[in-house]
């Protein structure tokens, strides 16, 4: 006779492996997604070819576009360099 005597009766065994796979296979998607997450927040602060513009390109971009006069420009770009 083919009773499997470990509680899953005939044929039924291959459902407990399920069961388990399954109960492994979600703390293992769980290790994995906080693994991505956190690669994935190292990758966005560094520098991938994109960089940021530094402070001395924004202020020659505002005195370009006209919103701050050159005095404020100079005082300001002094200060950068100073500090």
């Amino acid at each position: 006779m083919w009773m499997n005597y470990d509680g899953y009766g005939m044929g039924w065994h291959w459902l407990g492996q399920l069961g388990m796979a399954f109960f492994w296979l979600i703390p293992i998607l769980l290790v994995l997604a906080a693994v991505k997450y956190l690669m994935g927040n190292r990758r966005s602060n560094s520098t991938d070819g994109e960089k940021k513009p530094d402070a001395l390109s924004v202020l020659e971009e505002r005195y370009a576009r006209g919103e701050i006069d050159r005095e404020e420009y100079l005082q300001k770009r002094d200060d950068l360099k100073r500090g």
